[in-house]
């Protein structure tokens, strides 16, 4: 048990932080992350040689897929009376922070399977072959979802996402 908790523990920041862009709430992912350990925790004993940290991270990822078909399969319902004042009125920010949720929702705008590649490696510092284990698809696809990734969410920053494009008539 302890030798769990001295692998498992450094491991929690990069694991919320991940769980954060996936599921964009606080609260959310601090709950994924918990039933992430949970689950790490109770299934010890059926992890297999590797790494620890992609281990974790495909755990997390399963459930927040998981929790994303469900999502999608009933909705997201919310009482007003149970909405807080930051669901209901956006407030004034700093400049940095108007920035970060720009990205944040320049990134949401990436296919999941992309918006998955791109954070592992580029926000959680896995390699090619971790984020592979974690996703259960080839380096190559890890390779070519992330070039892709890159080029929309760069393409998104510039505002020439495909979406933005439009085709001019000429008027004669």
């Amino acid at each position: 048990m302890k030798d769990m908790l001295v692998q498992v523990e450094p491991l929690i920041p990069a694991l919320r932080r991940y769980a954060r862009a996936l599921v964009r709430d606080r609260a959310a992912a601090d709950d994924l992350v918990q039933d992430c350990l949970e689950r790490a925790v109770s299934r010890w004993h059926q992890r297999r040689d590797g790494s620890v940290r992609a281990w974790l991270f495909t755990i997390l990822h399963n459930l927040a897929v998981t929790q994303f078909r469900q999502a999608t399969a009933r909705g997201r319902h919310m009482l007003i009376d149970d909405a807080g004042e930051s669901e209901l009125v956006s407030a004034a920010a700093q400049e940095h922070r108007v920035i970060y949720q720009d990205v944040l929702n320049r990134l949401a705008k990436l296919p999941e399977e992309q918006r998955a590649v791109l954070l592992l490696v580029a926000v959680e510092d896995l390699s090619y072959a971790d984020a592979a284990a974690v996703l259960n698809i080839p380096v190559g696809t890890v390779m070519s979802r992330l070039s892709r990734a890159r080029e929309r969410l760069l393409q998104e920053m510039d505002g020439i996402a495909p979406g933005n494009v439009v085709a001019l008539r000429s008027m004669k």
